[in-house]
């Protein structure tokens, strides 16, 4: 009698379902189809499907033949976004995992973004996008679609802000009164502000809407290309705007109630925002995860 080669096809020792099987860390180039014309993206995509109790294994294999048709069709169709790519991986691994009720993809990527740098000079700036689908084997096919951006910027500290000005007015009493009218020294962090949004399978977001909403945010942005009256300018604005990360993250919330009216309420939004400290060897971090029917109300 011929071996039973499909291993993954056995019984397995202990009957437990898999919430998530998959691989993960494959990179492939995308074409993605942008309001400015076209990008290649080399985003950073892992793949899952859960796994019921009675199989020992999931086929591999397949996840990376989906992930190699999904470039393959970007080819020749470039998506619209990461997050529409996601959406075609985890239609097509349920279609080639038969037994599976779940799937998900998600994928990371360096993105970029012309800004103004000062003096009519421009910078490629860079940021991230995060993405991810999930899919339900249902009648027909359910699918939820994240969108995220983590944006890189300056958050300058209101309390060391205050501490400053009590020292100064008190031990220059003539200066007292110009304390509370100028910006004030205070230690600064550059903060990773992080903004995902998850939405039904049918709604559009713009990422670059998303950046600009969250490094709005931020006590200033970071740039990579500045001269001495740039820098200069750019740390009067950092500390004419000081922030805690829990200002951040409020701030943000704020932005997205009211930018996106007409979003569903159950749409998922987790806010984060981590400062690495400067004159401490921590760092400081705060997050919301909640819905914007909650935020709402």
């Amino acid at each position: 009698m011929a071996r039973d080669t499909d291993v993954q096809a056995w019984e397995p020792k202990g009957r437990y379902r898999l919430t998530r099987v998959g691989v993960t860390n494959l990179v492939k180039p995308i074409r993605v189809r942008r309001p400015s014309g076209e990008v290649v993206l080399q985003p950073v995509i892992d793949v899952f499907v859960d796994l019921p109790p009675e199989l020992k294994g999931s086929h591999l294999s397949r996840n990376v033949e989906v992930l190699g048709e999904g470039v393959d069709l970007s080819v020749r169709d470039p998506v619209t976004s990461l997050e529409d790519l996601c959406q075609r991986l985890a239609r097509q691994l349920l279609v080639r995992h038969e037994y599976a009720t779940w799937s998900q993809a998600q994928a990371r990527a360096d993105y970029f973004l012309e800004r103004k740098v000062g003096n009519g000079r421009t910078s490629l700036e860079r940021y991230r996008l995060i993405a991810r689908a999930q899919a339900h084997r249902e009648d027909p096919i359910r699918v939820r679609k994240l969108i995220g951006v983590e944006v890189v910027g300056i958050s300058a500290c209101p309390c060391a802000m205050e501490g400053v000005r009590e020292i100064i007015s008190e031990e220059n009493p003539d200066l007292a009164g110009m304390v509370d009218q100028i910006p004030m020294m205070s230690h600064n962090q550059r903060n990773v502000a992080t903004l995902m949004l998850e939405v039904p399978e049918a709604v559009e977001l713009e990422a670059n809407d998303l950046i600009d909403l969250v490094e709005g945010q931020l006590s200033a942005p970071t740039k990579e290309l500045l001269k001495r009256e740039d820098e200069a300018r750019l740390v009067i604005q950092a500390h004419s705007n000081p922030k805690f990360v829990e200002d951040i993250v409020r701030d943000i919330l704020d932005a997205v109630v009211h930018q996106y009216p007409d979003l569903p309420d159950d749409t998922s939004v987790i806010v984060r925002s981590e400062s690495k400290e400067s004159i401490h060897k921590h760092n400081a971090f705060a997050e919301r995860v909640t819905t914007l029917g909650e935020l709402r109300s």
